[in-house]
C-alpha cells in the first residue's frame, strides 16, 4: 500500500477519547522499546510520525494514527517496563484490556517481540490473554537484521515453543534497517481492510 496521508489523530487514555470515524484499527502491542513506533514509521515510510525513543516507557497513551483515511494504527503503551510504578503499569494494563475487550474496530493485532531473545514472561502472558479471548495476534519479530538467517530459524523455534503456536505463518520477521517483513506486514493489513 502506498501511504499518501498519515497523521496522529489523538493520544487517548479513555474510551471517550477514541476516534469516532469507525475506521478499522490495527493494534500494536509489545514490550517497551521493542520497536512499535519504528514499525509504524517503516511501514508508512516516514521517519517522525510515531515518536521513537531510546528511553523505554515513553509511550504512555494509546496513540491513534490515521493512514490514508482508510484505517488507524493504534500504538499501545509498552508492557513489562519495570522503571514505571506498579500503579502506573496497572493503569496501562486496564486501559489496554478495556480497549481490547470492547473495541469492535480492532481488526488485527500485531504483537511485537525482539527476535534476538526468547519471548519474555510478559510476552507469553499477553499472548495467552489474547488467544484466550479469541484475539489471535500476528507475531512480529523485530530487529531481525541483528541476527543471522540460521539464528532466525532458531528464533522461530523459540517463539513457537514459548507461545505454543500451531502456525508459523503467523510470525513475520521485521527490520527497520533492511525492510525485511514490510511487504508481509502490509499483506496482513490489506487482508483485513
Amino acid at each position: 500500500m502506498k501511504v499518501t496521508k498519515a497523521e496522529i489523530v489523538i493520544s487517548a487514555v479513555a474510551e471517550a477519547q477514541y476516534p469516532v470515524d469507525n475506521l478499522p484499527e490495527i493494534v500494536l502491542l509489545g514490550r517497551s522499546n521493542v520497536g512499535k513506533s519504528s514499525f509504524v514509521n517503516t511501514l508508512i515510510e516516514r521517519r517522525g510520525l510515531a515518536r521513537t525513543s531510546c528511553q523505554p516507557g515513553k509511550t504512555q497513551t494509546m496513540n491513534f494514527y490515521r493512514i490514508n483515511d482508510l484505517f488507524h494504527f493504534v500504538d499501545m503503551p509498552g508492557y513489562g517496563y519495570a522503571k514505571v510504578s506498579k500503579t502506573e503499569r496497572e493503569k496501562w494494563g486496564k486501559m489496554i484490556e478495556k480497549y481490547l475487550r470492547n473495541r469492535e474496530n480492532a481488526v488485527l493485532i500485531f504483537q511485537l517481540m525482539d527476535s534476538r531473545h526468547v519471548p519474555s514472561e510478559d510476552d507469553r502472558l499477553m499472548h495467552e490473554w489474547l488467544t484466550y479471548y479469541g484475539l489471535n495476534p500476528v507475531i512480529i519479530g523485530t530487529k531481525s537484521d541483528k541476527i543471522s538467517r540460521t539464528n532466525q530459524k532458531k528464533s522461530i523455534n523459540q517463539i513457537v515453543k514459548a507461545l505454543d503456536l500451531r502456525d508459523t505463518r503467523e510470525i513475520i520477521f521485521f527490520s527497520t534497517e533492511t525492510k525485511e517483513g514490510k511487504e508481509e506486514a502490509w499483506a496482513k493489513i490489506e487482508s483485513v481492510l
